[in-house]
């Protein structure tokens, strides 16, 4: 991405920037003080496979600059989602991983296609976050 990993950072960090970019999800809101840290919580609203879901998230890692992990748990599923930063010739080289894991024996069967779901979301997701760095980029400033 063209944008530096402290640009990049910041707005990950930033809740409300989540439907921005994240697929999926409809509103993100912080439940603890700013700033994101280590700890820090919030509320999302997401649309998955058709479905309305409410979930709480917990940063567990937040490194400024370089390192978020997010965690969250909702319909039976827990999500664990790393993005990692590295400043690179001409920008920043954004790597995300993710853990899908089935919360109980009745989801199991749900882990592979929820994890599926995901994975495709991914590409989607990583270009609709360029697109809205890019567009921050372009406002003038005030």
């Amino acid at each position: 991405m063209a944008a530096t990993a402290a640009e990049i950072y910041a707005f990950l960090t930033e809740p409300a920037n989540l439907p921005k970019w994240q697929t999926g999800v409809t509103s993100s809101v912080r439940t603890s003080p700013p700033p994101t840290i280590t700890g820090s919580t919030g509320r999302i609203t997401m649309e998955v496979m058709g479905q309305r879901i409410a979930a709480d998230t917990k940063i567990l890692e937040a490194v400024p600059d370089r390192r978020l992990v997010i965690a969250t748990s909702a319909s039976g599923m827990s999500v664990t989602g790393s993005l990692d930063l590295a400043e690179v010739a001409g920008g920043t080289r954004l790597t995300f991983r993710s853990e899908i894991k089935a919360n109980n024996i009745f989801m199991a069967p749900l882990e592979g296609i929820v994890a599926d779901t995901a994975e495709r979301d991914v590409d989607a997701s990583l270009a609709r976050l360029s697109a809205a760095l890019a567009a921050g980029a372009e406002k003038p400033a005030d």
